[in-house]
């Protein structure tokens, strides 16, 4: 007997999903439902989902199990409508947003009719989005967090995580509340620090034009992520407001303290700053080392030093296309303090990224890192 799954939003994360369940080798029927008909469409020709719903109230009357792969505001205004809806007995209801509280004080009014649902959050992501960058392999490898209430049972958690085995990510339970404290500071907080050293440059380069110019290296590298989408990084600070407050108070002090060391001017102080923050990095786990996704997407880089001779990048592409291994992008560094490798060549995975390096290791004598 077919199970049946409802996916509400066939973007990169619900296509992706939906992909990724239908290649466990269960009985299940997809049905997906996407307020872009076309969308949806593409996700039916592409066969990553079975059946195209009317609605999303359509798609979830005969699921055994529905996930809301929509933006937490949407989600949250979906799950209000859902109080009204009729469901299959002992449906299991869960979503994908990258924050929780909210998400869980929204299913309370569904848990007061007797429904189980279960806060979920994937965390992975891809620099591209939508039903075209949807990819079965998305979450491997990638923390999948969830959050059940105090109403869902073990055997109903035991459920979904037996559903969500196919993605290959690495399930792990945890309070709403820890949730969002804790990507708060590895991942909601660092967006804003990225955006605000972005402000402190493009305020420098009204007087200083060369300025961006300069900042093509290692401050590009840093600041990437605040070339992240502008409206969900709105709504993620909205909805964990108060989580964010708690970090840049605590910001605020530490930056307060750097201050007063500058001021100080002390050479064993100032050294003591860089090296523990040296050393706690250091001991951060790599994926190039087998250790899972954290919450941050990161594309998978590697830099190479190369010298600067006709054809040399034409010469690592293609021993790449050789071992049929796909980059997703390619670019040269012009600056190059705190840069290690004037080549910088993005990948999928950390899996194609360590095969590159291998296959470069043995075919040039390029110095290579991975930061």
């Amino acid at each position: 007997m077919n199970e049946n799954v409802a996916i509400i939003g066939l973007g990169l994360i619900g296509g992706s999903l939906a992909l990724a369940l239908k290649r466990g080798g269960r009985n299940l029927h997809v049905t997906g439902f996407d307020r872009s008909y076309s969308t949806a469409d593409e996700a039916y020709r592409r066969g990553i989902i079975d059946t195209i719903a009317p609605s999303a109230r359509a798609a979830c009357e005969k699921a055994d199990y529905i996930i809301f792969a929509t933006p937490v505001n949407t989600t949250i205004t979906l799950m209000e409508e859902a109080s009204e809806w009729k469901f299959k007995e002992n449906v299991i209801l869960s979503d994908t947003g990258s924050t929780k509280n909210p998400i869980m004080q929204a299913a309370k009014r569904l848990q007061d009719r007797g429904l189980t649902f279960i806060g979920g959050h994937p965390m992975a992501g891809s620099h591209k989005s939508g039903i075209a960058a949807a990819k079965g392999h998305l979450f491997e490898n990638a923390y999948y967090v969830l959050t059940p209430s105090n109403y869902a049972s073990s055997e109903q958690v035991d459920s979904l995580s037996n559903l969500l085995t196919p993605t290959k990510g690495k399930i792990v339970i945890l309070d709403a509340a820890e949730h969002d404290r804790m990507t708060a500071i590895v991942s909601h907080f660092p967006h804003i620090i990225a955006s605000s050293l972005v402000g402190r440059l493009a305020d420098q380069e009204k007087v200083q034009p060369f300025v961006k110019d300069l900042a093509a290296g290692g401050f590009r590298d840093l600041t990437r992520i605040a070339s992240a989408d502008p409206t969900m990084w709105r709504d993620i600070t909205i909805q964990n407001r108060e989580e964010l407050l708690g970090q840049l108070d605590g910001w605020l002090q530490e930056m307060n303290s750097i201050r007063s060391m500058i001021l100080e001017n002390d050479p064993d102080r100032i050294y003591d700053f860089f090296s523990d923050a040296k050393e706690f990095r250091d001991q951060l786990p790599s994926t190039f080392k087998g250790a899972v996704q954290g919450a941050l997407y990161m594309t998978f880089d590697l830099h190479i030093d190369i010298p600067d001779h006709p054809g040399v990048i034409s010469e690592i592409t293609k021993i790449l296309a050789d071992e049929q291994i796909s980059i997703t992008n390619i670019r040269i560094v012009e600056t190059r303090t705190d840069v290690y490798g004037i080549l910088v060549i993005s990948f999928q995975t950390a899996d194609d990224r360590k095969a590159a390096r291998s296959v470069l290791a043995k075919k040039t004598d390029y110095s290579m890192h991975i930061l």
